[in-house]
């Protein structure tokens, strides 16, 4: 097991996935263009929905690629961890419209799992990762985010407690 590096890729975790929330309060509709630019999948729903933006996905990949060496990690590792993360975010919510769910809608697991597992199975073999750190650091992302997403939530930071 690996505590030091599991925190170091929660720590990044936490950033790639807070970081366009943040920037949303920071830049109101600003440089919010739809990842998907309201394409529709062959089901007629939006292919990501119009919570996907370019301005979150960028924000997530620079500053994780700028943090990580804060934290003792390559800037390739934050890299890979911010744009893996956002892989696991749009791939949720491509799951998401196809079940029928409004964008920024709660799916427990399916909103936290992705965004997790991804990153960690990227990084598995350049930080030599077990399957043991990675279900740990997914659990711990699982537990942590729902616990700060709450709190952000009371900070008026989210829009939703979840």
């Amino acid at each position: 097991m690996q505590p030091l590096v599991i925190l170091q890729l929660l720590i990044l975790l936490l950033l790639a996935n807070g970081t366009p929330v943040i920037a949303k309060r920071i830049w109101g509709r600003r440089f919010a263009y739809p990842l998907d630019g309201g394409i529709s999948f062959f089901d007629g729903r939006r292919l990501f929905g119009p919570s996907k933006t370019v301005r979150g996905i960028v924000s997530s990949v620079l500053v994780t690629t700028a943090v990580a060496p804060v934290f003792g990690l390559e800037w390739k590792i934050g890299a890979a961890v911010g744009s893996a993360a956002m892989v696991g975010d749009l791939c949720s919510s491509f799951v998401k419209r196809r079940l029928h769910r409004p964008p920024s809608s709660r799916a427990t697991g399916l909103d936290q799992i992705p965004e997790s597992l991804f990153p960690l199975l990227l990084c598995r073999s350049t930080l030599s990762l077990t399957i043991a750190d990675i279900a740990v650091g997914v659990g711990l992302f699982f537990a942590g985010e729902i616990v700060l997403s709450r709190l952000l939530y009371k900070l008026r930071v989210r829009d939703h407690p979840y």
